[in-house]
């Protein structure tokens, strides 16, 4: 039993490290990876190349599905061009895992002992993060050398022999039982380094070692066609054609996995070599004989997964008309046609919001597209086409309204962040622990709540409207709001004198919605009023 844990703790160890490893690069250079593959890569052999750097600097060819699944999806990149991504991709395993199973031994402490005191004294500069990469580096190398030493007694137990034995009559199973292995620890390059250190310490034959590690490469696609689930449709057509491919590789290649193995015994490597070398060699002739068949995959996608009869909820615009970038005032209509959009959105989160402080339970299930991810969706539509109108061709009436856009578009985008981080917060510190606000206090924040939600509407109106009255009314409004949250605070700060017990329960939270409140409530009225009184001309006055 004492064995089994140990061999249990290196595995999750091997897969942690390989974690840390991702997140410490994706943290660094994670912008300048997403420009990579979303730029410049109209070529599919440039893709496939991007892909390769990319996954074997990441370690993970699911992290480089779910960028490019993204990408797919907003439009950014071709599906062809996303395939050829993901094909370079799982090259980027191989390699990885060819140079991971290198004698590296000496490598491991020197990663730790430079890493760790690195990692903790610098932890937010890029320095730490570098560091953070070399101990998740460390840590990997050091735990396949105790899956090493953990094996050792393993492999002289009869009924562990007897076990992995039997999977070598059904050469299909041992490549769903790769493909399982790969799901479970989430990362491939973990279950082919782990097959790899079994079969140098004799516990697998060659043919099964060969067939779960291209198992294992299926088990990255049905990993990373599950994860697009959140996306629409486009994204996970790239998803589909990727798990496509890798199951298009298995089924050639399994009918010659036995005479594959038998050539391979009559090399003089190791096996650990054999197995790691048959993974680079196999990933990378699949995938350059593939690389060619990229638009008819694309195409077969489409044909399995066609658009939906009936509209997605989209997080994307209905009004941005590309055709119309030529006329600035009818482009910039629609774009003010898709903030009044995003206001309806926030508004509908500001609804949310209130029924969470009335709320005593859990919070029902959350709808299938959050609305804030609607929001963050429609704001970079909007970014996205505002920034391809030429300002310097534009009138000084259209380049002041250019900036309201971008202006309302970036205040209504920031307002529905800090309402999700608002409706986190009554659900961990009121909901899930079964508090209440007193009486008092939760007619106190509805109150301040249906004000927020009047000042949104005439923020708005004086968006759309861009009137003298409406103007003045909402500076007003703006000026009480302040003045009435000041006095709701010194109310419950009354309250907690007179020990009032839910008060007392609450008092943390209900002043951080206080504080909150009063940051929609400048940030509805800034939004509007900000980009107007920066370029309205001299003499003209807002009030």
């Amino acid at each position: 039993m004492q064995v089994l844990l140990h061999l249990m703790a290196a595995v999750a160890l091997l897969v942690w490290g390989t974690h840390i490893v991702r997140t410490g690069v994706l943290r660094v250079y994670g912008a300048r990876l997403r420009h990579w593959l979303s730029h410049y890569l109209d070529r599919r052999l440039l893709a496939f190349a991007a892909g390769t750097g990319v996954t074997a600097l990441v370690q993970s060819s699911n992290a480089t599905a779910l960028l490019v699944s993204g990408f797919v999806a907003d439009g950014l990149m071709p599906l062809a061009t996303g395939l050829a991504i993901l094909l370079g991709a799982d090259l980027g395993t191989a390699l990885m895992a060819r140079v991971l199973t290198l004698d590296l031994s000496w490598l491991s402490p020197l990663l730790l002992i430079v890493g760790v005191p690195l990692f903790l004294s610098r932890k937010q500069s890029k320095a730490g993060q570098l560091a953070r990469v070399a101990l998740g580096l460390g840590l990997m190398l050091l735990a396949l050398t105790l899956i090493i030493e953990a094996m050792a007694p393993v492999t002289e137990a009869r009924g562990v022999r007897v076990l992995f034995e039997s999977l070598t009559g059904d050469l299909l199973l041992d490549a769903v039982v790769g493909a399982l292995f790969a799901m479970l620890t989430y990362s491939s390059l973990a279950a082919v380094l782990l097959t790899a250190t079994l079969s140098a310490a004799g516990v697998l034959s060659l043919p099964v070692a060969l067939c779960l590690v291209m198992g294992a490469t299926v088990g990255s696609g049905v990993l990373a066609f599950l994860n697009s689930g959140f996306y629409h449709t486009a994204g996970r057509r790239v998803a589909l054609g990727s798990l496509l491919f890798k199951l298009a590789g298995l089924i050639l290649m399994l009918p010659f996995v036995d005479l594959t193995a038998r050539w391979l015994a009559t090399l003089s490597f190791a096996p650990q070599d054999l197995v790691i070398g048959f993974y680079l060699a196999y990933n990378g002739g699949r995938c350059l004989t593939m690389l060619p068949l990229t638009v008819p995959m694309a195409r077969l996608c489409r044909l399995l997964l066609p658009d939906p009869a009936t509209p997605e909820p989209r997080q994307g615009p209905r009004h941005l008309d590309p055709q119309a970038l030529d006329q600035p005032a009818l482009a910039l209509a629609n774009a003010s046609r898709e903030v009044l959009a995003m206001g309806d959105l926030v508004e509908t989160m500001l609804d949310e919001l209130g029924n969470a402080m009335r709320r005593e339970t859990t919070r029902p299930k959350a709808p299938p597209e959050p609305l804030d991810d609607q929001l963050d969706s429609l704001h970079t539509a909007i970014k996205l086409y505002l920034a391809r109108l030429p300002r310097e061709r534009l009138s000084p009436d259209s380049q002041r309204r250019w900036s309201q856009v971008l202006e309302m578009s970036i205040g209504l985008e920031q307002a529905g962040d800090l309402i999700e981080r608002m409706m986190e917060k009554v659900r961990d510190r009121k909901t899930a622990r079964r508090r209440s606000f007193s009486r008092s206090g939760l007619q106190e924040l509805l109150e301040l709540h249906e004000r927020l939600r009047a000042n949104l509407r005439l923020g708005l109106s004086v968006f759309l409207n861009d009137d003298e009255d409406s103007i003045r009314r909402l500076l007003e409004e703006k000026s009480r709001f302040q003045a009435r949250q000041r006095q709701l605070a010194h109310a419950h700060l009354e309250r907690l004198r007179h020990q009032v017990v839910q008060s007392l329960e609450t008092s943390s939270l209900h002043l951080d919605l206080l504080g909150d409140m009063k940051r929609l409530n400048s940030l509805f009225c800034a939004a509007t009023l900000k980009p107007v009184d920066k370029e309205r001309p001299t003499g003209e006055s807002r009030s």
